[in-house]
């Protein structure tokens, strides 16, 4: 077990001390014998148990993700969903289409059809839901582990390699296991149902689009903003001429074998009013958590 000083605390961790027991067992002669005489046992060492318990966000509507990046599969179990509501496969495959790595060469290479399966949750005639849990299910198909042999001897710089060593005395060295971008494909599926929730309930709409890349800003009137305007381009960014400059500045990068940085946009229209409980589940501080938790996040603000 690694010592006290090198776990990290969370509020989703759970820390379990256990103690010597030296309960007595008065039943025996040898108990009579010990209620007369105190028997003293030389105290254990306490060990720790740290459980890797946060792979699951939210209270009314719970998403738990699930999966390793080359593992079985990825997905995510929706708990929350209201019985009667339409939302079909082809629905939740459209934005599973849009995370789908191998669309350009600015994304990583690995091809995979991130086809979904819905396992649980909705009737046979595959729309409408029964209000119990949604379960999602992604393969893994091209899944290259010898690709990572070299990890086995030194932790990747900035990756999170080191921490899951460190913390839990193991880590999965081939895709880097959970803190692989691959479990989002789990949080994707189970926006889409939210997104349709949202919208059925209270007309919502949710937009998100890469806003800046590097050093190249876009410009985008948020009033006039559309899907189609975000998926016109690979940068998935609405301003045209930004997204000329933004994909020139990753493929310049990516041929040097780096990585630059770039912010994400998120719009949302007619949000219901009244969403986050006082005083820690502001609406606020909800996203901020649920999105700092994303791969490679370092930032969130929010406000014009």
């Amino acid at each position: 077990f690694a010592p006290v000083s090198q776990i990290a605390t969370s509020s989703t961790s759970k820390m379990h001390l256990s103690n010597a027991t030296t309960g007595l067992r008065h039943g025996s002669a040898l108990g009579r014998q010990n209620a007369l005489k105190p028997h003293v046992r030389p105290a254990r060492a306490r060990s720790v148990r740290v459980l890797a318990a946060g792979s699951s966000y939210g209270h009314m509507f719970r998403v738990t993700t699930f999966g390793e990046s080359h593992g079985g599969g990825c997905g995510c179990i929706v708990d929350g969903v209201p019985a009667r509501l339409n939302i079909s496969l082809e629905e939740i495959q459209f934005e599973l289409d849009r995370r789908r790595p191998g669309q350009s060469r600015i994304t990583t290479p690995r091809s995979e059809t991130d086809t979904a399966e819905i396992l649980s949750g909705m009737l046979p005639d595959g729309v409408t839901t029964l209000g119990t849990p949604i379960c999602v299910l992604v393969r893994n198909k091209d899944q290259k582990s010898q690709d990572y042999s070299e990890m086995e001897k030194a932790y990747r710089p900035s990756h999170a390699d080191a921490t899951y060593d460190f913390k839990y005395g193991i880590r999965a060295v081939a895709g880097g296991g959970r803190s692989s971008a691959r479990e989002t494909i789990g949080r994707v599926a189970a926006g889409a149902i939210a997104k349709k929730l949202l919208k059925t309930v209270a007309g919502c709409e949710v937009f998100a689009y890469v806003s800046r890349v590097r050093d190249v800003e876009s410009n985008v009137d948020h009033s006039e903003l559309t899907m189609e305007a975000i998926e016109s381009n690979p940068v998935r960014c609405p301003d045209q001429e930004a997204a000329d400059l933004m994909y020139k500045a990753i493929d310049e990068v990516r041929t040097r074998g780096e990585s630059c940085g770039g912010e994400v946009t998120i719009v949302v229209k007619n949000c219901p009013k009244g969403l986050g409980a006082p005083v820690f589940d502001k609406l606020e501080a909800e996203m901020a958590k649920a999105l700092m938790s994303l791969p490679a996040t370092k930032g969130f603000e929010i406000g014009s």
